[in-house]
This record gives structure tokens, sequence and C-alpha cells, in this order.
């Protein structure tokens, strides 16, 4: 049999490096140490690297569980692909500048969009009176 359902196929993956994005956005590469039938990870090892534009620095976290129903995406990393990138890394206190720096943009933006819209007579939901599912 080839072929094992759900979270068992991941078996053959423990000990590899993964690259993990959860729900929040964030992150995470590490080792693959252990998963469980509802795809609670453990990673080892573990960095959340952080991107902005063309840099990205990484916050190392160690040992690291993964509620499974956190998870967006969980793919192998090539280690022979894995130093040809086109991202330059920067230290993490210039990493955590630039992404404060990005998310005030972002902050203004919707400022600037809101009040024009409300301009015009339309109003929109703010993010944090909704629900999340």
């Amino acid at each position: 049999m080839n072929y094992m359902p759900g979270t068992a196929s991941l078996i053959q993956d423990i000990d590899k490096k993964h690259l993990v994005l959860l729900r929040d956005g964030r992150t995470l590469i590490g080792f693959l140490r252990s998963i469980d039938q509802f795809a609670n990870l453990v990673l080892h090892q573990t960095v959340e690297r952080i991107h902005v534009g063309k840099k990205y620095g990484d916050i190392p976290r160690g040992i690291f569980v993964v509620r499974g129903e956190n998870v967006v995406l969980l793919g192998e990393i090539d280690l022979e692909k894995e130093s040809d990138t086109p991202l330059q890394q920067v230290s993490i206190e210039e990493i955590l500048e630039e992404q404060r720096v990005e998310q005030q943009a972002r902050q203004e933006s919707e400022k600037l969009k809101v009040q024009a819209l409300k301009e015009r007579g339309l109003a929109v939901p703010r993010a944090d009176t909704l629900d999340e599912y």
C-alpha cells in the first residue's frame, strides 16, 4: 500500500526540514520531529522567518509545538536549493524595524481608505468586530 490517508502520509517526512505557514500569517522553519492524527506538529531547531520586501530575518524559537488547526501550509524544504534565494538576510533588529514601518504604512493606508469611503457615504466594518470564522 503506497498511499496512506490523512496525516499518516507525513510519517515519511519526519526528520526533514519543513516550512509551516500558520493561520495568523507567521512562517516557521524547522525539522519535523512528530505528528499525530490531528496534524499537531513538533518542530525542532525552529526559526520564525519574517519577510519584508526582498529581505528576511530569522528569529530562533527552538522546539515548537503547533496545533494542527493552525496549520495552513506544510512543505518540505529542499536543502540543496535552500541557499539559492534572491532574498537578502538581515539582522533580527533590522527586519523587525522594517516590519513595524510596513505595518504602520498599511494602517495609514487603511485609515485613508476608510475615510474616503466614509466621505462617499459607505461604511466598512472594522476587522476587529468581525468573527474569525
